[in-house]
């Protein structure tokens, strides 16, 4: 594992590219070894259609220390997905006008893998706002991105995993609940990253070793611990769906075995701000199959480095597999996994299966 000091109280931005106790300085001088291997198991974009360009990223401004040591990886990850979820807040009213109807919006909006897996123009926007501040303040690292693409199976060296707004069928609806989550892996393995919840612009950051803090408009940071809850019976557990009707099936017969066992269950609609739940408390744990890298990468960190014990997918794998991704609170983490394994949902739910 690699570790570092303790970094609860990260700065927080107060404008573009501008940090209330300036730049975090990194505390190694050299980019880290890409053979240093990690587990999996531990933790062609589209040009918008619309005519609003995104801005020019941090023109003229200072950045933050772009270093290669964990606090300054940290930095630049809060900083990026800060400026995102700016460029997120200032453009829905634009996108949905006055009334906030989905109907303003049709141009905008289109569809992936399925009918009901919508992208729209904000979330290319939002993709491009951030590969352009990482190809400015990373040069050379490789970026996986939901909307913009690049190549699942090469996890080698460092990389950065982008999902632009995580939950945008709430985004779509106007529903509080979506994020940025942006992490940056060695090896296939998380070591920092940032999620930020749009709307309630609070942002959620860990490195590898050096826990986790959450930060509020305010900017006042807070360091994150999961619930020291000890039975499975008085957990509330979240957990999501997939797009596909298979999968969905699948899932929701799980969730009638499961639902008896626990306190209850929350379908919030964004795995990344439901990963840093379990790590603020606000759940118990997580669960979900068929998560893609950019729903976990940032999330999962946020939770392992708050105590959770974290499960998740290959580093190289995509969510049509149907991997399990499950986070728990320490005192539950035993106790979930048995019943996981005596239901059955340890096991992959496939795109395009159906319910035997």
């Amino acid at each position: 594992m690699v570790t570092g000091a303790r970094y609860d109280a990260l700065p927080v931005r107060r404008g573009i590219g501008m940090w209330s106790d300036g730049p975090v300085s990194a505390t190694e001088s050299s980019r880290p070894s890409s053979d240093t291997q990690g587990s999996d198991t531990t933790s062609s974009g589209t040009t918008s259609s619309d005519t609003t360009n995104p801005p020019a990223p941090n023109d003229g401004v200072t950045p933050p220390d772009t270093g290669t040591g964990l606090p300054a990886l940290r930095a630049v990850a809060v900083e990026v997905a800060r400026e995102a979820a700016a460029h997120i807040r200032r453009r829905r009213p634009e996108i949905f006008a006055v009334s906030g109807t989905r109907d303003e919006a049709e141009s905008s909006v289109q569809t992936k893998s399925t009918r009901t897996d919508p992208v729209t123009v904000v979330d290319r926007e939002a993709e491009q706002v951030i590969r352009a501040r990482l190809e400015l303040l990373r040069p050379g690292d490789a970026i996986l991105g939901e909307e913009g693409g690049g190549d699942h199976a090469d996890a080698a060296g460092l990389r950065w995993v982008v999902d632009p707004i995580d939950g945008t069928v709430n985004f779509l609806y106007g529903i509080p609940a979506y994020s940025v989550s942006l992490a940056v892996q060695r090896d296939g393995v998380s070591i920092a990253g940032a999620v930020v919840d749009v709307v309630a612009d609070v942002t959620y950051s860990a490195a590898r070793g050096a826990g986790a803090s959450m930060t509020d408009a305010a900017g006042h940071s807070t360091p994150l611990r999961c619930n020291p809850i000890t039975a499975l019976a008085m957990a509330l557990v979240a957990t999501g769906f997939g797009y596909g009707a298979d999968r969905r099936r699948r899932q929701g017969e799980f969730v009638a075995r499961l639902l008896p066992r626990v306190r209850d269950i929350r379908r919030m609609g964004s795995a990344a701000l439901d990963l840093c739940m379990v790590a603020s408390g606000r759940v118990d744990a997580h669960y979900e199959h068929g998560l893609n890298p950019w729903d976990w990468a940032a999330g999962a960190l946020v939770a392992e480095e708050a105590g959770a014990r974290v499960r998740v997918p290959s580093a190289r794998s995509s969510g049509a597999a149907g991997d399990l991704t499950v986070a728990s609170a320490p005192g539950i983490a035993d106790e979930l996994d048995a019943t996981v394994a005596e239901l059955g949902l340890d096991e992959p739910i496939p795109e395009g299966v159906a319910a035997g």
